[in-house]
Order: C-alpha cells, then sequence, then structure tokens
C-alpha cells in the first residue's frame, strides 16, 4: 500500500494543510469527492484519509456522517486545524491594486471586515485552492484569492495579508480513517470512541439508551441524527464518547445501549486530542 494520505479538495487545500500537519511524511493524494478519497484507501491508492466531519462555524460537513458506516475504514486518529485565512496574488501585485478576490463560499463572510476596509468585492469559488491554480494560469493582476498560506507556495503566489478572518476561533476537526482498525490504548489525552446506532421503534428509545451514558458517567461529546435512505421513519445517530470500548463503565453503557436499539457499529478508537482541552 503507497504511503499516501487521501483529502477531497486541491493542493492548497486547508484539507492537505491537515495532512501535512499531522501526517508530514506521508505524501498527500488529492480527490475530487469524499467517495473518491474512500476508495483511495480501500483500493489501496492511498493508506490513510483525511475527512472533515465538523467546523466550529459552519457545523457537520454535509455528506460524511453518511459515508463512514459504509466505507469500509476505521477511525484511527482525530485532528484539529485552524482556518487561518490568508490574501494572496502574483508576485510584484501590491495590495492596492486588488479590487476583488475570489473563494470558497464559505471563506468569504469569514474575512468581511479586512474586504470592506480594503474595498476588495468578493466573488465564490468551487475551491479556494482550486482558484489559486486558476489565477496563476489566468495572469489577473487585479484579482486576489483567499485561502491557506500552504496554497501560496504551491502555486507560487505572493501573500498580501495574512489570518485575515474576522475571529480567532475557526477550526475544522477531521477524522483519520484506515482500512485497519487500531484498538491500542494511545496518546496522552485519554481515548475516544465513535459510533452509529439505531433505535427500535418503541416509546422513549433514545432516552432510554442514552441513559447508560449518564449513570455509568461517560461523557458524550457528540450526538447528531440524520435519515437513513431518505425515509423520515428510519433515523440514525452519530455519536462521539469520551473513553475506551474496553473501560469499565463504557462497556456497561454500551452494553445497556444493545438493548434499545436495532444495530450498533463501532467506528473507531482513537486518542482524543489535546486540542479538546484548549
Amino acid at each position: 500500500m503507497a504511503k499516501k494520505i487521501a483529502f477531497q479538495g486541491e493542493l492548497g487545500a486547508y484539507s492537505h494543510e491537515a495532512c501535512a500537519q499531522n501526517y508530514p511524511d506521508y505524501e498527500p493524494l488529492p480527490c475530487r469527492t469524499f467517495e473518491d478519497v474512500i476508495e483511495a484507501v480501500n483500493s489501496k491508492a492511498a493508506a490513510l484519509a483525511m475527512l472533515p466531519v465538523e467546523n466550529s462555524t459552519y457545523g457537520r460537513v454535509a455528506d460524511i456522517h453518511r459515508l463512514l458506516p459504509s466505507s469500509g475504514l476505521h477511525i484511527i486518529d482525530e485532528a484539529f486545524t485552524r482556518v487561518r485565512i490568508a490574501l494572496m496574488a502574483l508576485p510584484g501585485v501590491p495590495l492596492s491594486d486588488i479590487k476583488t478576490v475570489r473563494a470558497h463560499l464559505v471563506l468569504l463572510p469569514q474575512a468581511a471586515s479586512f474586504l470592506a476596509k480594503n474595498a476588495i468585492a468578493g466573488e465564490s469559488a468551487a475551491d479556494s485552492a482550486g482558484a489559486a491554480a486558476e489565477l496563476v494560469q489566468s495572469g489577473d493582476r487585479r484579482s486576489g484569492v483567499l485561502a491557506s498560506e500552504i496554497a501560496a507556495q504551491i502555486y507560487g503566489l505572493n501573500v498580501l495579508a495574512r489570518d485575515i478572518e474576522d475571529h480567532g476561533h475557526n477550526t475544522t476537526r477531521f477524522l483519520v480513517m484506515s482500512p485497519k482498525t487500531h484498538l491500542e490504548r494511545r496518546g496522552e489525552h485519554g481515548m475516544m470512541t465513535s459510533f452509529v446506532f439505531r433505535v427500535r421503534n418503541i416509546p422513549a428509545a433514545l432516552y432510554k439508551a442514552m441513559g447508560g451514558f449518564a449513570t455509568n458517567g461517560v461523557n458524550m461529546t457528540k450526538l447528531e441524527s440524520y435519515m437513513v435512505g431518505g425515509h423520515f421513519t428510519a433515523t440514525q445517530f452519530y455519536a462521539d464518547i469520551e473513553g475506551h470500548p474496553e473501560d469499565a463503565n463504557v462497556k456497561r453503557a454500551l452494553d445497556e445501549l444493545s438493548y434499545f436499539t436495532s444495530e450498533v457499529t463501532i467506528l473507531g478508537t482513537y486518542p482524543r486530542a489535546r486540542e479538546r482541552d484548549s
């Protein structure tokens, strides 16, 4: 299997930055879609996948939770990457010459104050890193791009301003996926376990299913629901908890969960990131 880590997007995307920061020994493999990322690992074109699951500003990343249970992959790590926005342009172009910038639609509002102060108009692009590549091809000296600084390095653009986001808390959480499970305890900040489940069609089933985690002192950091197969009556839940399935209290909670569910699938057990404490 190639020592590569697959991600969705172009080289220079924030997902690429997450790969470079957390797995610098792996060669990044850009993919067009999330499905392509998963297929790259299943086909052994890559050893790992870096998939974004949620953002502190925009919430859940669409489609990811639907894809995880059937991906054939297992969560072995989590990574948190701050979304730092840089304004870049062609070499030799000063900030005063920039009239428009292109970026993914979600980035533009995050730099609204900077753009207004400098009288720069924003235009949406399908992909910020892709917009950087397109700027080089176009040779447009009145336009810039908002993207990760790694994009400027890759495409030979000049960074005119750094950290121009209005708020400094915007962070994306990624899951690192592997075809093999890693159940051993590791890391210095405890363990996390992620799983999906479906409750039985009985009154107060979800309430009863969650009771075991409360009575056994298991901290549930995330619980989300989503439809399965487009049916309003088929609801699946995704959950993150602190702890390892072999911990006595976690084991008791999962055993109790099984009484009120028709299906439980553990997606992975992995080190708890230190960023959770910051």
